[in-house]
């Protein structure tokens, strides 16, 4: 099967290369500029495409490998967990298991319910036994930001009562360092009344920008599913991610931050080329 996704893959490359060398056709003659438009938009939907078939075979793989009969499982939030749960069903269905799935959003408990998978929460099952999640991303020690969402607390919350904790991800969301790939910064979840105080201490202690996160489809800033404002701390440089998160939180009006540092467990990669990667948080 992987080498079907690769073989497919590679003819959406080869294609796009083409259309970029082939002449236009016979009296259509086409502008230069319009060329350049055509190729590249369609060498952004096979990026496109190749991501997320990334995102189906790290899902695909994490569920395979931590998922088993007689389990809670904590499902996360974001694109990528939706191959995750699609997978949980599948198998499901087809080994007649018996899972549990706790939610870490809205999103997620419609995804549990729209599956036919058993719903259930941390007060009937507060220890779970695997919980898997997106990441915005990862880097070599599986330090994680997470929060491109907005779910964060949910997500931590679920995490840290887990006894494993996956992330799936493509290529896109591997890092040396974070702020290498993702340039929006560190989501943290505040209370409103304190965002403008929260936001002044964070930039004074820490430098960089913090900026109020603004809902594109309403007026006004996100709101989280905990009534919360988002903010996002475009770091200037890499941190001692560790202390950071904890000084980050002892800051009145904080409710959590998107930091989710020596959580992960593991984290599985799909990459451009139909593999996938693991990486395993270093032995402390």
């Amino acid at each position: 099967m992987t080498l079907q996704r690769w073989v497919f893959l590679r003819k959406l490359t080869a294609a796009a290369a083409t259309a970029s060398s082939s002449p236009p056709p016979p009296f259509s003659r086409p502008s230069s500029l319009s060329r350049c438009t055509h190729v590249l938009g369609f060498s952004q939907s096979v990026a496109a495409n190749m991501a997320e078939e990334a995102k189906k075979l790290a899902a695909y793989s994490a569920v395979d490998n931590n998922v088993q009969n007689n389990q809670v499982v904590g499902v996360g939030s974001g694109s990528t967990i939706v191959y995750a749960v699609d997978r949980l069903a599948e198998r499901v269905r087809q080994e007649k298991l018996n899972i549990v799935c706790v939610p870490t959003s809205f999103q997620a408990r419609q995804l549990i319910l729209q599956h036919g998978l058993a719903l259930s929460d941390l007060e009937r099952h507060p220890e779970l036994d695997v919980a898997i999640d997106g990441a915005d991303e990862v880097d070599a020690e599986l330090t994680l930001i997470k929060g491109g969402g907005g779910c964060l607390t949910q997500e931590k919350i679920v995490a840290g009562n887990s006894k494993c904790f996956v992330v799936i991800a493509d290529y896109r969301k591997d890092s040396r360092v974070l702020g290498e790939q993702w340039k929006k910064g560190v989501p943290i979840e505040v209370i409103p009344m304190a965002y403008v105080p929260v936001s002044r201490v964070i930039a004074k202690r820490f430098g960089g920008e913090v900026n109020l996160r603004m809902a594109v489809s309403k007026a006004g800033p996100v709101v989280t599913d905990n009534s919360n404002f988002i903010l996002d701390w475009k770091f200037e440089h890499v941190q001692n991610w560790s202390e950071v998160n904890t000084a980050i939180k002892m800051i009145p009006g904080v409710v959590e931050t998107g930091l989710f540092v020596n959580m992960a467990e593991r984290a599985y990669f799909g990459m451009e080329d139909g593999s996938v990667k693991v990486r395993k948080a270093p032995v402390s």
